[in-house]
Order: structure tokens, then sequence, then C-alpha cells
């Protein structure tokens, strides 16, 4: 059987699939001194056939060990994850097919935004409620490729 290990979600690690959105780093503060912006984390990319659009997904809980067989891609826009609740959630990528996935948690106050044609597991949260405000491409055209393993994967904590 062929393992994978979780490894902690950092904006290093995780750029060449997407960004990180956590509120660290640089903001500025706004509504009278009362919030902190952390402007801009993320590079949305829908095309010149889509607009962006929000979803809400409600998705069933997974537990590690966990295993899996199948990954997808958008080719015509990018896809954030935006935790609807303060737990982690386990993130899958790859850079093509042919490559060992690689397998991140979050800390449970982290989302992310995966760029055009990343491939990635399905969502996978590992706390109920497994809900999530989705932000990607609404248009004419399909934007979802599948691909399954011969064989699955294991990921590790």
């Amino acid at each position: 059987m062929r393992q994978i290990r979780t490894e902690p979600l950092t904006a290093a690690a995780f750029a060449p699939f997407g960004d990180v959105l956590d509120a660290t780093g640089d903001f500025r503060l706004i509504n009278a001194g009362l919030c902190q912006r952390h402007h801009d984390r993320a590079t949305l990319d829908f095309g010149a056939q889509g607009r962006a659009g929000i979803s809400v997904f409600k998705a069933q809980p997974r537990a590690l060990p966990y295993d899996f067989d199948l990954i997808e891609r958008h080719p015509d826009g990018s896809q954030a994850f935006l935790p609807m609740s303060e737990h982690p959630f386990l993130v899958i990528v790859a850079t093509s097919p042919a490559a060992t996935p690689r397998a991140f948690l979050t800390n449970g106050s982290q989302g992310i935004n995966l760029h055009r044609g990343t491939w990635h597991g399905v969502l996978t949260p590992l706390h109920e409620p497994g809900l999530f405000a989705v932000v990607d491409r609404i248009g004419p055209t399909p934007n979802l490729e599948e691909h399954r393993f011969p064989a699955p994967y294991t990921v590790l904590p």
C-alpha cells in the first residue's frame, strides 16, 4: 500500500498549489481600528467564460488514516475553501496524476485557494459539521477533470 504523511499547511510549502488563507502577517486596521484586514490573500482566476460564485458545501467528515484513489482538477478556474467552523481539514494536492500526492493538515483557522488546474483530493473535513464556503468559477462550460489511481494512497497522521 502506498502511504503519505500529513504535513502542516504553510504558505511556503503550499505555494506550488495555491494560497493559504489566514490572518497572519501584514494587515491594516479598519472599522475604527477594531478589525484587521489581511488584504488580497489569494489570486482568483475564473477564465474568460466564467465569473466568481460563492457556494456552501457540506461534506461528511473522514478520519486518519484516510484512503483515497481519486484526485481532480478544475482547468478553467481557481477554487477557494473557507471553513465555516474552526476545525482542521485535510488538503491533498499533486503536481500531476503521475506525481506522489502531498497531504497538508490545516490548523483550524486556515482556508485555501487552489490555483487553476491544480490536482487535488476531494473536500476532506476531519470534524463535523464539514461546512465550507467555496469561491469558484461559475460558467457555461465543464470545469472538472478526474483521475483515479490504480492503487489507493493512505494518508497517515
